[in-house]
């Protein structure tokens, strides 16, 4: 699988872990504590070839997905969820303890968030309470699983419409995901 945007990671173990499973290129953050050189970096190659943001389920991996987000408008977005990216002894997640086939899954399911304006989400706090996930105790659990079947990432409560509305989630993809999340629940 060749990758012809430039995807970004946290640092040399996520380098590896992606040129084991795909021919990419790679800019390595080295953390978040993102430079501004860096950020140069990444605005440089969106400009030439894109790219696709590829960080750790984690408050890091959220935390520098934000800064590039408001810096290098247009970028995309590859997710895994933090089952696929624990390490064998559970101690730890990153992209660099995902399965090869997890990680072109992900690359697979890139989203582009739409610069335009035209799109206000329909989806309410109230659909979020309605669907349990804000303010129920396992609002968490539920919200993580949304980010998985929408392919968004797992959010916080307070980022939760920010990313249905970047990622243009339509209030029956949003329908058709609590549908499928209550049935797995239901199943277990």
């Amino acid at each position: 699988m060749d990758i012809k945007e430039i995807i970004v990671v946290e640092g040399k173990d996520d380098t590896t872990a992606i040129k084991r499973a795909v021919n990419a290129d790679t800019i390595e953050t080295n953390g978040s504590a993102i430079s501004d050189e860096t950020l140069r970096n990444i605005q440089h190659a969106q400009h030439v070839r894109g790219v696709i943001v590829f960080t750790d389920p984690d408050y890091p991996g959220r935390r520098i997905r934000a800064i590039i987000e408001e810096r290098v408008p247009g970028v995309k977005h590859a997710f895994l969820p933090k089952e696929k990216t624990k390490a064998k002894n559970g101690k730890s997640l990153g992209i660099e303890h995902a399965k090869d086939e997890d990680i072109r899954m992900a690359l697979s399911k890139v989203y582009s968030p739409q610069q335009s304006e035209k799109f206000i989400s329909a989806i309410t706090i109230d659909d979020l309470l309605a669907a349990h996930l804000l303010s129920h105790p396992d609002a968490k659990k539920r919200r993580e699983r949304l980010g998985e079947l929408l392919n968004v990432g797992a959010t916080n409560s307070k980022q939760l419409i920010k990313r249905l509305t970047m990622f243009q989630i339509t209030e029956q993809q949003f329908g058709e995901a609590i549908r499928q999340l209550n049935q797995e629940e239901k199943n277990e």
